[in-house]
């Protein structure tokens, strides 16, 4: 196995709006594992795009410490700073746009 197909093991992608999210997972040499969180933004140059990525690693000693911290933060936010909103329309918004770009494919 060479090093570019030991390197990334998995990969999960999420889309929001004109950014994209990637979280892959990443093996050093000494196969230990790391977490890569890319934001990647898109914006307009001449009459196509150029993309704007910045990149955080997160190592296996830190993983319970960040997602503690992450989802606190989020529900102070939720809870605290937001109680009027109604985080579920959000998920349901995203599944509309889905399904809306589901019906769009046309089998011929």
């Amino acid at each position: 196995m060479d090093e570019r197909d030991r390197e990334k093991i998995y990969s999960r992608r999420v889309r929001a709006g004109k950014r994209t999210y990637f979280f892959d997972v990443k093996s050093t040499r000494t196969n230990d594992y790391y977490l890569t969180i890319t934001e990647s933004r898109r914006h307009p140059q001449g009459e196509g795009f150029v993309y704007e990525k910045h990149k955080m690693f997160l190592y296996k000693e830190d993983f319970d410490k960040f997602v503690e911290a992450l989802q606190e933060t989020v529900e102070h936010v939720k809870t605290e700073l937001m109680p009027d909103v109604d985080f579920a329309q959000f998920t349901q918004r995203e599944r509309d746009e889905q399904d809306d770009f589901a019906s769009e494919l046309k089998w011929e």
